[in-house]
């Protein structure tokens, strides 16, 4: 495992991501057997830092997080956990119950959790950051940061109201390229505030392309796994202190620690082979609706087709929980189940777009989270 220093520490550059665990089937619950063996297997692999939060798997990662690291010393690893105000704005509630399901008296990184526009004046407003800097005083925090699934802008205006330990954002090589990723970390680094890197592999979706573009990367480098080129992509930025990654899987445990045996950034040739890649990657996501908008006026349904596909090719980039809230508050959500497939919009686009089996999708995710 290889390290890098962090102020007066040294963290595991490959992070424990613990939103994924294994589950038992039941609601969100985690089965702890096999979660313990990937979180044992990650820890004797060499890494130090394990990251989970308040409201993941409805406060089941904490419980099983916190019973697995009392196999070993405190003092060997870090613990990482976050405050959401949306989910219960009670802060001191939310900590004292944090120590408690963690079974630990402080907590190494200590995390405003999911800074957006929505909440960014609950935040500065409601005492929770002056509560946490006294937690800090006290010992119960070592270092105190945020993650932001923010715009560039409302990033700007969080990170300058103190001086942060460190901060959390989204970064892979996708969102450097089709998002504001790009900007987030040079905010970040002008501001000398180390960062935390969440979705090294977009929730996955980085560890397995196309078959022809994973074909161009084992091509280039046949060891290699597909995972491992999304975290070594990370490597070349020195401002990343961590890279999490939420395993579910000892087999995803052993590939992420075999990337993080030693430091191999990709190469210069590497890094424009992954650019072209990501750019193949994202048309083969993608619906190719123009917005013509022939489908439009022969629906009996009077969906705005061109809209809902915009929205599920969001979802395919980015991930149904960015995307939910895109659709929660369209004026189509309510006629998703009015379609009846007559093949009308499929008819009259000039790309063939099978419409009703897109709509059908998004129908699924509103109601399940799923696409099938």
């Amino acid at each position: 495992m290889i390290y890098k220093a962090f102020k007066d520490i040294k963290l595991s550059r490959l992070g424990m991501g613990n939103m994924r665990l294994p589950k038992t089937g039941v609601e969100e619950n985690i089965n702890y057997e096999e979660a313990f063996k990937i979180i044992d297997k990650a820890y004797k692999g060499g890494v130090i830092y394990f990251d989970t939060a308040h409201i993941y798997n409805n406060g089941d990662s904490e419980k099983c997080v916190g019973q697995a690291m009392k196999a070993y010393p405190r003092e060997s690893f870090y613990l990482a956990t976050k405050f959401n105000y949306m989910f219960n704005p009670n802060y001191k509630e939310v900590f004292e119950q944090q120590l408690e399901r963690l079974q630990t008296s402080y907590i190494d990184f200590y995390l405003i959790h999911c800074l957006l526009e929505s909440n960014i004046d609950n935040y500065i407003n409601c005492g929770c950051i002056e509560y946490f800097e006294q937690m800090q005083k006290e010992g119960k925090i070592k270092y105190l940061g945020f993650s932001s699934h923010a715009k560039p802008e409302t990033l700007k205006r969080f990170a300058s109201l103190r001086k942060w330990d460190f901060a959390q954002i989204q970064m892979n090589y996708m969102d450097w390229e089709f998002s504001t990723t790009k900007e987030e970390y040079q905010i970040l680094t002008d501001l000398n505030i180390p960062i935390i890197v969440m979705e090294s592999v977009r929730g996955g979706r980085l560890s397995k392309l196309t078959p022809e573009l994973e074909k161009r990367l084992k091509e280039n480098e046949s060891e290699k796994s597909i995972s491992s080129w999304a975290l070594r992509w990370l490597m070349n930025y020195p401002n990343v202190h961590v890279c999490l990654s939420g395993m579910s899987t000892v087999e995803q445990v052993e590939d992420n620690l075999s990337t993080f045996e030693k430091d191999c950034p990709l190469n210069d040739e590497q890094m424009a082979l992954i650019k072209e890649v990501a750019h193949e990657y994202k048309k083969s996501m993608t619906v190719p609706c123009t917005g013509c908008r022939y489908c439009t006026s022969t629906c009996p349904a009077e969906l705005d087709i061109p809209e809902l596909i915009k929205i599920f090719n969001k979802y395919k980039y980015a991930g149904w929980f960015t995307t939910e809230r895109d659709l929660a508050v369209s004026s189509q959500k309510d006629k998703l189940d009015n379609c009846v497939s007559c093949g009308q919009c499929t008819e009259h686009c000039p790309q063939s777009i099978e419409v009703p089996k897109y709509v059908k999708k998004l129908s699924n995710l509103l109601k399940t989270g799923k696409e099938d």
